[in-house]
Protein backbone atom coordinates (compact mmCIF):
# COMPACT_ATOMS: atom_id res chain seq x y z
CA UNK A 1 0.00 0.00 0.00
CA UNK A 2 1.34 3.42 -0.97
CA UNK A 3 1.69 5.79 1.97
CA UNK A 4 0.82 9.44 1.36
CA UNK A 5 1.54 12.19 3.87
CA UNK A 6 -1.03 14.98 3.71
CA UNK A 7 -0.26 18.30 5.36
CA UNK A 8 -3.10 20.64 6.30
CA UNK A 9 -5.43 17.63 6.47
CA UNK A 10 -8.12 19.57 8.33
CA UNK A 11 -8.45 22.13 5.55
CA UNK A 12 -10.86 22.11 2.63
CA UNK A 13 -8.60 20.25 0.21
CA UNK A 14 -7.39 17.80 2.85
CA UNK A 15 -10.98 16.95 3.72
CA UNK A 16 -11.90 16.55 0.04
CA UNK A 17 -9.01 14.14 -0.49
CA UNK A 18 -10.03 12.15 2.56
CA UNK A 19 -13.67 11.98 1.48
CA UNK A 20 -12.92 10.87 -2.07
CA UNK A 21 -9.96 8.55 -1.56
CA UNK A 22 -9.75 7.31 2.05
CA UNK A 23 -11.46 4.03 1.09
CA UNK A 24 -9.05 3.35 -1.78
CA UNK A 25 -7.07 0.18 -1.07
CA UNK A 26 -4.10 1.51 -3.03
CA UNK A 27 -3.33 4.31 -0.58
CA UNK A 28 -2.74 4.75 3.13
CA UNK A 29 -3.01 8.35 4.31
CA UNK A 30 -0.89 9.83 7.07
CA UNK A 31 -3.01 12.83 8.00
CA UNK A 32 -1.09 15.71 9.54
CA UNK A 33 -1.94 19.22 10.68
CA UNK A 34 -0.62 21.71 13.21
CA UNK A 35 -2.19 21.75 16.66
CA UNK A 36 -5.41 20.11 15.45
CA UNK A 37 -6.78 17.23 17.57
CA UNK A 38 -7.20 13.98 15.70
CA UNK A 39 -4.31 14.55 13.30
CA UNK A 40 -0.61 13.75 13.52
CA UNK A 41 0.95 17.00 14.67
CA UNK A 42 3.33 18.55 12.14
CA UNK A 43 4.73 22.06 11.88
CA UNK A 44 5.81 22.27 8.24
CA UNK A 45 7.95 25.32 9.07
CA UNK A 46 10.19 23.08 11.23
CA UNK A 47 12.61 21.20 8.94
CA UNK A 48 13.65 18.70 11.60
CA UNK A 49 10.03 17.74 12.25
CA UNK A 50 9.34 17.35 8.55
CA UNK A 51 12.42 15.22 7.99
CA UNK A 52 11.61 13.10 11.02
CA UNK A 53 8.10 12.11 9.91
CA UNK A 54 9.16 11.55 6.30
CA UNK A 55 12.07 9.34 7.34
CA UNK A 56 9.73 7.34 9.55
CA UNK A 57 6.88 6.98 7.03
CA UNK A 58 8.97 6.73 3.81
CA UNK A 59 6.01 8.03 1.80
CA UNK A 60 5.21 7.31 -1.82
CA UNK A 61 4.01 10.91 -2.05
CA UNK A 62 3.51 14.07 -0.01
CA UNK A 63 0.54 16.34 -0.67
CA UNK A 64 1.18 19.77 0.78
CA UNK A 65 -2.20 21.40 1.42
CA UNK A 66 -0.94 23.51 4.32
CA UNK A 67 -0.75 27.28 3.84
CA UNK A 68 -1.47 30.59 5.49
CA UNK A 69 -4.31 31.63 3.18
CA UNK A 70 -5.62 34.64 5.10
CA UNK A 71 -4.73 37.29 2.52
CA UNK A 72 -5.19 40.23 4.89
CA UNK A 73 -3.44 38.36 7.70
CA UNK A 74 -0.36 37.77 5.55
CA UNK A 75 0.12 41.54 5.26
CA UNK A 76 0.50 41.94 9.02
CA UNK A 77 2.00 38.51 9.81
CA UNK A 78 4.80 38.53 7.26
CA UNK A 79 7.13 36.27 9.24
CA UNK A 80 4.40 33.67 9.68
CA UNK A 81 3.50 33.93 6.00
CA UNK A 82 7.09 33.29 4.94
CA UNK A 83 7.50 30.44 7.41
CA UNK A 84 4.36 28.60 6.30
CA UNK A 85 4.07 29.56 2.63
CA UNK A 86 7.76 29.61 1.70
CA UNK A 87 9.83 27.65 4.23
CA UNK A 88 7.11 25.01 4.58
CA UNK A 89 7.24 24.01 0.90
CA UNK A 90 11.04 24.18 1.02
CA UNK A 91 11.08 21.73 3.92
CA UNK A 92 8.64 19.37 2.21
CA UNK A 93 10.72 19.51 -0.98
CA UNK A 94 13.93 18.70 0.90
CA UNK A 95 12.23 15.78 2.67
CA UNK A 96 10.65 14.50 -0.54
CA UNK A 97 13.99 14.58 -2.32
CA UNK A 98 15.74 12.74 0.51
CA UNK A 99 13.10 10.00 0.83
CA UNK A 100 12.34 9.62 -2.89
CA UNK A 101 8.74 10.76 -2.52
CA UNK A 102 6.69 12.58 -5.12
CA UNK A 103 5.59 16.03 -3.97
CA UNK A 104 2.26 17.67 -4.73
CA UNK A 105 2.35 21.34 -3.82
CA UNK A 106 -0.66 23.65 -4.01
CA UNK A 107 -0.12 27.25 -5.05
CA UNK A 108 -2.35 30.14 -6.03
CA UNK A 109 -3.53 32.61 -8.68
CA UNK A 110 -2.18 35.36 -6.40
CA UNK A 111 1.31 34.82 -7.84
CA UNK A 112 0.10 36.94 -10.78
CA UNK A 113 -0.42 40.70 -10.85
CA UNK A 114 -4.06 40.33 -11.87
CA UNK A 115 -3.95 42.87 -14.68
CA UNK A 116 -4.13 40.51 -17.67
CA UNK A 117 -6.70 40.68 -20.44
CA UNK A 118 -6.90 36.92 -20.97
CA UNK A 119 -6.42 33.83 -18.76
CA UNK A 120 -2.94 33.22 -17.38
CA UNK A 121 -1.17 30.07 -18.52
CA UNK A 122 1.75 28.27 -16.88
CA UNK A 123 4.04 30.07 -19.34
CA UNK A 124 3.15 33.57 -18.11
CA UNK A 125 5.51 35.32 -15.71
CA UNK A 126 4.38 35.74 -12.08
CA UNK A 127 4.36 39.22 -10.53
CA UNK A 128 2.58 39.06 -7.17
CA UNK A 129 1.44 42.22 -5.43
CA UNK A 130 0.07 41.01 -2.08
CA UNK A 131 2.22 39.34 0.57
CA UNK A 132 0.18 36.16 0.23
CA UNK A 133 1.18 35.83 -3.42
CA UNK A 134 4.76 36.91 -2.74
CA UNK A 135 5.27 34.21 -0.12
CA UNK A 136 3.49 31.56 -2.18
CA UNK A 137 5.75 32.33 -5.15
CA UNK A 138 8.75 31.96 -2.87
CA UNK A 139 7.41 28.54 -1.92
CA UNK A 140 7.10 27.60 -5.60
CA UNK A 141 10.72 28.58 -6.21
CA UNK A 142 11.92 26.52 -3.25
CA UNK A 143 10.07 23.46 -4.55
CA UNK A 144 11.81 23.84 -7.91
CA UNK A 145 15.16 24.30 -6.19
CA UNK A 146 15.05 21.33 -3.84
CA UNK A 147 12.86 18.71 -5.55
CA UNK A 148 12.86 17.05 -8.97
CA UNK A 149 9.66 15.00 -8.85
CA UNK A 150 6.91 17.48 -8.15
CA UNK A 151 3.41 18.37 -9.29
CA UNK A 152 2.84 22.05 -8.54
CA UNK A 153 -0.78 23.09 -8.97
CA UNK A 154 -1.99 26.67 -8.87
CA UNK A 155 -5.65 26.96 -7.99
CA UNK A 156 -8.05 29.79 -7.15
CA UNK A 157 -11.25 30.72 -5.32
CA UNK A 158 -11.32 27.33 -3.59
CA UNK A 159 -14.35 26.10 -1.66
CA UNK A 160 -15.21 22.82 0.02
CA UNK A 161 -15.85 21.43 3.50
CA UNK A 162 -14.67 24.24 5.73
CA UNK A 163 -14.65 28.00 6.08
CA UNK A 164 -15.08 29.54 2.63
CA UNK A 165 -16.86 32.16 0.55
CA UNK A 166 -19.83 29.90 -0.23
CA UNK A 167 -20.64 29.22 3.41
CA UNK A 168 -20.06 32.85 4.35
CA UNK A 169 -22.58 34.00 1.75
CA UNK A 170 -25.13 31.39 2.85
CA UNK A 171 -24.72 32.52 6.46
CA UNK A 172 -25.21 36.17 5.48
CA UNK A 173 -28.28 35.25 3.43
CA UNK A 174 -29.82 33.83 6.59
CA UNK A 175 -29.98 37.19 8.34
CA UNK A 176 -29.48 39.86 5.67
CA UNK A 177 -31.92 41.16 3.09
CA UNK A 178 -29.04 42.38 0.94
CA UNK A 179 -25.25 42.00 0.71
CA UNK A 180 -22.60 44.06 -1.05
CA UNK A 181 -20.17 41.98 -3.14
CA UNK A 182 -17.29 43.00 -5.41
CA UNK A 183 -18.10 42.79 -9.10
CA UNK A 184 -14.82 43.89 -10.72
CA UNK A 185 -12.64 40.99 -9.56
CA UNK A 186 -12.84 38.10 -12.02
CA UNK A 187 -11.78 34.52 -11.37
CA UNK A 188 -12.82 30.86 -11.47
CA UNK A 189 -14.58 29.43 -8.41
CA UNK A 190 -13.05 26.00 -7.85
CA UNK A 191 -14.39 23.00 -5.97
CA UNK A 192 -11.91 21.28 -3.65
CA UNK A 193 -13.35 17.98 -4.87
CA UNK A 194 -12.45 18.80 -8.46
CA UNK A 195 -8.93 19.73 -7.36
CA UNK A 196 -8.61 16.48 -5.39
CA UNK A 197 -9.59 14.47 -8.48
CA UNK A 198 -6.97 16.28 -10.55
CA UNK A 199 -4.30 15.55 -7.94
CA UNK A 200 -4.99 11.83 -7.98
CA UNK A 201 -5.03 11.78 -11.77
CA UNK A 202 -1.49 13.15 -11.70
CA UNK A 203 -0.02 11.47 -8.65
CA UNK A 204 0.13 7.97 -10.11
CA UNK A 205 2.17 9.04 -13.13
CA UNK A 206 5.36 10.84 -14.06
CA UNK A 207 3.86 13.95 -15.67
CA UNK A 208 5.79 16.30 -13.40
CA UNK A 209 5.86 20.07 -13.46
CA UNK A 210 3.69 23.16 -13.04
CA UNK A 211 -0.06 23.02 -13.67
CA UNK A 212 -3.00 25.37 -13.34
CA UNK A 213 -5.99 23.68 -11.76
CA UNK A 214 -9.27 25.58 -11.59
CA UNK A 215 -12.83 24.95 -12.68
CA UNK A 216 -13.61 26.07 -16.22
CA UNK A 217 -15.23 29.40 -16.93
CA UNK A 218 -15.08 32.71 -15.11
CA UNK A 219 -17.24 35.14 -13.17
CA UNK A 220 -17.10 37.95 -10.64
CA UNK A 221 -17.58 37.47 -6.90
CA UNK A 222 -20.98 39.14 -7.28
CA UNK A 223 -22.02 36.73 -10.04
CA UNK A 224 -20.79 33.80 -7.97
CA UNK A 225 -22.88 35.01 -5.05
CA UNK A 226 -25.97 35.34 -7.21
CA UNK A 227 -25.57 31.73 -8.36
CA UNK A 228 -25.12 30.52 -4.77
CA UNK A 229 -28.30 32.33 -3.72
CA UNK A 230 -30.18 31.04 -6.77
CA UNK A 231 -29.28 27.44 -5.96
CA UNK A 232 -30.17 27.93 -2.31
CA UNK A 233 -33.46 29.66 -3.09
CA UNK A 234 -32.37 32.72 -1.10
CA UNK A 235 -34.05 36.03 -1.91
CA UNK A 236 -31.18 38.12 -0.54
CA UNK A 237 -30.31 40.93 -2.93
CA UNK A 238 -26.73 41.16 -4.21
CA UNK A 239 -25.49 44.76 -4.48
CA UNK A 240 -22.46 44.87 -6.82
CA UNK A 241 -19.66 47.17 -5.63
CA UNK A 242 -16.23 48.03 -7.00
CA UNK A 243 -12.99 46.99 -5.33
CA UNK A 244 -12.42 50.65 -4.50
CA UNK A 245 -15.78 50.90 -2.76
CA UNK A 246 -15.09 47.67 -0.85
CA UNK A 247 -11.68 49.05 0.19
CA UNK A 248 -13.36 52.18 1.54
CA UNK A 249 -15.68 49.98 3.62
CA UNK A 250 -12.79 47.72 4.72
CA UNK A 251 -9.59 49.85 4.81
CA UNK A 252 -7.46 47.06 6.28
CA UNK A 253 -8.09 44.66 3.40
CA UNK A 254 -5.19 43.82 1.08
CA UNK A 255 -5.42 44.40 -2.64
CA UNK A 256 -6.85 41.49 -4.63
CA UNK A 257 -6.10 40.67 -8.28
CA UNK A 258 -8.64 42.29 -10.61
CA UNK A 259 -8.37 39.46 -13.15
CA UNK A 260 -6.82 36.18 -12.05
CA UNK A 261 -8.42 33.62 -14.33
CA UNK A 262 -6.10 30.66 -14.85
CA UNK A 263 -6.15 28.49 -17.94
CA UNK A 264 -5.40 24.83 -17.26
CA UNK A 265 -3.13 24.82 -20.27
CA UNK A 266 -0.67 22.12 -19.22
CA UNK A 267 -3.45 19.76 -18.18
CA UNK A 268 -5.01 20.25 -21.60
CA UNK A 269 -1.73 19.86 -23.48
CA UNK A 270 -0.92 16.62 -21.67
CA UNK A 271 -4.49 15.29 -21.64
CA UNK A 272 -4.29 14.77 -17.88
CA UNK A 273 -7.56 16.02 -16.44
CA UNK A 274 -10.47 18.24 -17.44
CA UNK A 275 -12.06 20.28 -14.67
CA UNK A 276 -15.81 20.73 -14.54
CA UNK A 277 -17.34 24.09 -15.39
CA UNK A 278 -17.64 26.26 -12.29
CA UNK A 279 -21.45 26.36 -12.51
CA UNK A 280 -21.71 22.56 -12.58
CA UNK A 281 -19.20 22.24 -9.75
CA UNK A 282 -21.07 24.61 -7.43
CA UNK A 283 -24.34 22.84 -8.21
CA UNK A 284 -22.75 19.49 -7.34
CA UNK A 285 -21.44 21.02 -4.12
CA UNK A 286 -24.87 22.44 -3.28
CA UNK A 287 -26.43 19.01 -3.76
CA UNK A 288 -23.74 17.36 -1.65
CA UNK A 289 -24.10 19.96 1.10
CA UNK A 290 -27.89 19.81 0.98
CA UNK A 291 -28.57 23.50 0.49
CA UNK A 292 -29.92 23.27 -3.05
CA UNK A 293 -33.60 24.15 -3.47
CA UNK A 294 -34.10 24.01 -7.24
Amino acid sequence: MKKIIITGSNGQLGRAIDKLYSSESEYEFVRTDYNVPGFTDLNIADLDSVLSICREVRPYAIINCAALTNVDGCEVQKDAAYKINALGPRNMAIAASETGAKLVHISTDYVFAGDAQSPYTEFDSPAPKAMYGITKLAGENFVRQFCDRFFMIRTAWLYGDGKNFVRTMLRLAGDHKEVSVVNDQIGSPTSAYELARAIFTLIGGENYGLFHGTCEGQCSWADFTKEIFRLAGADTVVNPVTSRQYKEMNPASADRPAYSVLENYMLKLTGSYEFADWEKAIRDFAEDEGFISI
